[in-house]
Protein backbone atom coordinates (compact mmCIF):
# COMPACT_ATOMS: atom_id res chain seq x y z
CA UNK A 1 0.00 0.00 0.00
CA UNK A 2 1.47 3.49 -0.60
CA UNK A 3 0.00 6.43 1.20
CA UNK A 4 0.36 10.24 -0.32
CA UNK A 5 -2.01 13.40 -0.06
CA UNK A 6 -4.34 14.91 -2.63
CA UNK A 7 -1.79 18.03 -2.53
CA UNK A 8 1.20 15.55 -3.60
CA UNK A 9 -1.54 14.27 -6.52
CA UNK A 10 -2.33 17.89 -7.83
CA UNK A 11 -0.82 16.88 -11.23
CA UNK A 12 -2.97 13.66 -11.34
CA UNK A 13 -3.44 10.23 -10.30
CA UNK A 14 -1.21 7.91 -12.35
CA UNK A 15 -0.27 4.24 -12.11
CA UNK A 16 1.84 3.76 -15.65
CA UNK A 17 0.49 0.13 -17.31
CA UNK A 18 -3.26 0.98 -15.88
CA UNK A 19 -6.32 3.22 -16.74
CA UNK A 20 -9.09 3.73 -15.07
CA UNK A 21 -11.91 1.18 -15.74
CA UNK A 22 -14.46 2.21 -12.59
CA UNK A 23 -15.17 3.94 -9.74
CA UNK A 24 -17.66 6.15 -7.65
CA UNK A 25 -17.87 7.56 -4.21
CA UNK A 26 -18.36 5.39 -1.61
CA UNK A 27 -19.51 6.92 2.42
CA UNK A 28 -19.95 4.99 5.69
CA UNK A 29 -21.74 5.65 8.74
CA UNK A 30 -19.35 5.72 11.99
CA UNK A 31 -18.52 2.88 12.94
CA UNK A 32 -18.72 0.57 10.23
CA UNK A 33 -16.54 -1.35 8.18
CA UNK A 34 -16.48 -1.52 4.76
CA UNK A 35 -16.30 -5.46 3.37
CA UNK A 36 -16.75 -7.01 6.90
CA UNK A 37 -17.51 -10.15 5.61
CA UNK A 38 -14.26 -11.51 5.38
CA UNK A 39 -11.07 -11.71 3.02
CA UNK A 40 -11.35 -8.73 0.21
CA UNK A 41 -8.81 -8.36 -2.43
CA UNK A 42 -8.74 -7.33 -6.31
CA UNK A 43 -5.89 -8.67 -9.19
CA UNK A 44 -5.85 -4.57 -9.75
CA UNK A 45 -4.64 -1.81 -7.87
CA UNK A 46 -7.38 0.17 -5.88
CA UNK A 47 -7.15 3.83 -5.54
CA UNK A 48 -9.01 5.20 -2.47
CA UNK A 49 -9.06 9.32 -2.48
CA UNK A 50 -10.22 10.51 1.15
CA UNK A 51 -12.76 13.21 0.73
CA UNK A 52 -14.37 13.93 4.44
CA UNK A 53 -13.82 11.73 7.79
CA UNK A 54 -10.84 10.03 9.57
CA UNK A 55 -11.05 6.12 9.85
CA UNK A 56 -8.53 3.06 10.02
CA UNK A 57 -7.31 0.98 7.15
CA UNK A 58 -7.33 -2.68 7.81
CA UNK A 59 -4.53 -3.84 5.43
CA UNK A 60 -3.45 -7.70 5.62
CA UNK A 61 -4.06 -7.72 9.16
CA UNK A 62 -2.52 -4.89 9.74
CA UNK A 63 -4.36 -0.94 11.08
CA UNK A 64 -3.04 2.58 10.07
CA UNK A 65 -5.07 5.22 9.94
CA UNK A 66 -6.52 7.83 7.22
CA UNK A 67 -7.50 11.31 6.79
CA UNK A 68 -8.94 14.04 4.35
CA UNK A 69 -6.85 14.48 1.56
CA UNK A 70 -5.05 11.02 2.21
CA UNK A 71 -4.90 8.92 -1.22
CA UNK A 72 -4.33 5.32 -0.34
CA UNK A 73 -3.22 3.01 -3.42
CA UNK A 74 -4.19 -0.49 -2.73
CA UNK A 75 -1.77 -3.01 -4.25
CA UNK A 76 -3.70 -6.01 -5.84
CA UNK A 77 -3.81 -9.15 -4.06
CA UNK A 78 -4.18 -7.00 -0.62
CA UNK A 79 -6.64 -7.59 1.72
CA UNK A 80 -8.11 -4.38 2.47
CA UNK A 81 -11.12 -2.73 4.94
CA UNK A 82 -11.83 0.75 5.88
CA UNK A 83 -13.10 2.02 8.77
CA UNK A 84 -15.28 4.85 9.86
CA UNK A 85 -13.87 6.37 13.30
CA UNK A 86 -15.77 9.87 13.40
CA UNK A 87 -18.79 11.14 14.46
CA UNK A 88 -19.26 11.96 10.63
CA UNK A 89 -20.03 10.36 7.29
CA UNK A 90 -16.68 9.16 5.96
CA UNK A 91 -16.77 9.53 2.40
CA UNK A 92 -14.18 8.65 -0.21
CA UNK A 93 -13.91 8.15 -4.13
CA UNK A 94 -12.46 4.85 -5.15
CA UNK A 95 -10.46 4.63 -8.76
CA UNK A 96 -10.44 0.60 -10.07
CA UNK A 97 -7.39 1.21 -12.60
CA UNK A 98 -7.05 -2.39 -15.15
CA UNK A 99 -4.00 -3.04 -16.87
CA UNK A 100 -4.33 -0.51 -20.39
CA UNK A 101 -2.49 -3.24 -22.22
CA UNK A 102 -2.74 -7.00 -20.31
CA UNK A 103 -0.55 -8.33 -22.47
CA UNK A 104 2.69 -5.94 -21.12
CA UNK A 105 1.61 -6.01 -17.75
CA UNK A 106 3.85 -7.69 -15.74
Amino acid sequence: MRRSTLAEWAGGVSLPGYRVASGGVSTLPPGKVSHDEGRHVHPDPEIFLILSGTGRLHLDGEESGFAAGDVLVVDPGEDHHLEAVTEVVTTWLHLEPVPSHPERVP
